[in-house]
């Protein structure tokens, strides 16, 4: 029982604890209640006097910020006034100064109109003078001028003729000391030997017993060479030499090499001779690649094609009035290059025409036309610069001057051809050319008798005075320089002089 007793106890205090719990939790829980109530009242009371704080001041600053704009609105509107005012000043005076042009343009168009008056009154007045003027002289206008001119010309022919020559003769005078200076200046620099080359045909013999060798049996080793070289093979009276004959430089070149070659050997017969033909072409063909390779790094000569260069080297083979073709081709390169610095032309192009200006004469043999028509084609089908090909076309005047590269590759053949001892000619050939320079002056009237000078370089050609004025003394060497220029082919110039000499003879007895 006692148990029980305590049990109810013990049960009857844990549920006294529990509700004295949970009065107590209710109590705190009222006493927290009441304080944040009292929390929430103080924060709200704190921004309603932060609010009233801000809007204050916000007041304060518009009403700051509004007279601000108040005084700037006054000043803008003052600015506003004086430049209305301005602009009506500048309007006024527009109008005033439109009011004055429009009075200039009325009187100006009244002065107009009372010189096109005056104008036409002077007109009346001069047609009425020129008409008493023909009814007195008895002349028409147009015959009066003739006759004016006419008496003009006469009375002043010499004195236009004195202030033209004059004024040519400086002209000439400046161009030409100019054109010396440069030409000079490329010749000093090139300062290249002068001689005259001719090409051997004669091949010379340790004895005359190699004359049978070569000749062979029934003429047979002498038909193998001429059939495998293509040369013609003269053997005559002379004493230790054979003439080759050919019109090919080169073939002839590889004949006397072959040749030369044979006799050395002393095996001359029809086998060893094609052999050493064959040696003999392959040695000629290595130097003319040689040659035409040196000759375009000599000038400078660039990035052109080796079948073009192979060309170039036949030239050294080829001679033009004992002058070799190749050499004359490379001094004309250097001198070209070095007129086209003076005169600001394009030197490269200039050199490369000067260079490949002859390369039609490498063929010319084989190939039918000039050799600058020959040229051309072959430069066009290598694919040269179009430019090279209008530099070189022109040196003979078979084409016009279409750049100024070509008139310095004609200017550079007639130095490099025309100086002293580079070309020689035939006695024939030289009497020929003097006698045509004769002739053709001769042909003109009014010539008393001419002279070709300084071996065809200089004609000089006396007229009669009764028959050729002054004037037509320089009319007729203008009119025999152009006939000499298109009948004669000739390397540098010729000078024409025209002399007319007056003379009054009277005797005294």
């Amino acid at each position: 029982m006692s148990l029980k007793i305590v049990l109810a106890l013990a049960a009857a205090s844990g549920v006294a604890g529990i509700a004295f719990g949970y009065f107590l939790r209710w109590i705190v829980s009222l006493g927290k209640k009441g304080s944040m109530e009292l929390s929430i009242k103080q924060m709200t009371l704190d921004a309603k006097e932060k609010a009233q704080k801000i809007v204050a001041e916000g007041e304060e600053k518009a009403k700051v910020a509004l007279a601000e704009f108040e005084r700037t609105l006054k000043v803008r509107e003052g600015e506003f006034r004086r430049t209305e005012e301005r602009f009506i000043k500048k309007e006024e005076l527009l109008d005033r100064r439109q009011g004055e042009i429009d009075s200039e343009v009325e009187r100006i168009k009244q002065k107009v109109e009372e010189i096109k008056a005056v104008r036409a009154r002077a007109e009346e007045l001069e047609g009425r003078k020129r008409s008493e003027l023909e009814r007195v002289a008895g002349l028409s206008e147009e015959a009066a001028r003739a006759e004016l001119l006419a008496t003009v010309e006469k009375n002043f022919d010499q004195d236009m003729m004195v202030r033209i020559q004059k004024l040519e003769s400086a002209g000439l005078e400046r161009l030409e000391r100019r054109a010396r200076e440069i030409l000079t200046t490329a010749i000093h620099r090139l300062g290249n030997a002068v001689t005259s080359e001719t090409l051997a045909t004669a091949v010379a013999l340790p004895s005359d017993d190699v004359k049978g060798k070569i000749i062979g049996k029934e003429g047979r080793n002498i038909k193998a060479f001429e059939r495998a070289t293509g040369v013609e093979v003269i053997v005559d009276d002379t004493p230790g030499v054979i003439t080759l004959s050919c019109f090919d430089p080169v073939r002839r070149q590889i004949a006397r090499l072959a040749l030369e070659n044979l006799i050395l050997d002393g095996r001359i017969q029809p086998a060893r001779i094609e052999d050493l033909v064959e040696k003999a072409q392959a040695e000629i063909g290595k130097i003319i690649k040689e040659k035409g390779e040196q000759a375009a790094y000599e000038c400078g000569v660039l990035n052109l094609d080796p079948k073009l260069l192979g060309i170039l080297g036949r030239l050294h083979f080829r001679t033009s009035y004992g002058q070799n073709v190749l050499q004359h081709s490379i001094e004309m390169a250097h001198i070209a290059g070095m007129i086209a610095e003076e005169v600001g032309a394009n030197h490269a192009v200039a050199r490369a025409g000067a260079l490949l200006h002859d390369i039609g004469k490498a063929v010319d043999h084989d190939v039918q036309g000039t050799h600058v028509a020959i040229g051309r084609r072959i430069l066009q089908k290598f694919n040269a610069d179009p430019a090279i090909v209008q530099a070189m076309q022109s040196h003979h005047e078979e084409y016009p001057y279409e750049t100024l590269e070509s008139i310095i590759v004609q200017v550079a053949d007639a130095v490099s051809g025309g100086r002293p001892g580079a070309r020689r000619d035939s006695v024939e050939n030289y009497l020929k050319r003097l006698g045509d320079l004769e002739a053709i002056a001769n042909s003109f009237p009014g010539i008393e008798k001419s002279f070709a000078l300084s071996a065809g370089r200089e004609i000089r050609i006396f007229v009669k005075p009764e028959d050729v004025s002054d004037a037509e003394a320089r009319a007729t060497a203008r009119e025999i320089a152009m006939r000499v220029e298109q009948e004669l082919k000739f390397p540098g110039e010729i000078k024409v002089t025209v002399i007319r000499e007056t003379r009054a003879i009277e005797f005294a007895r």
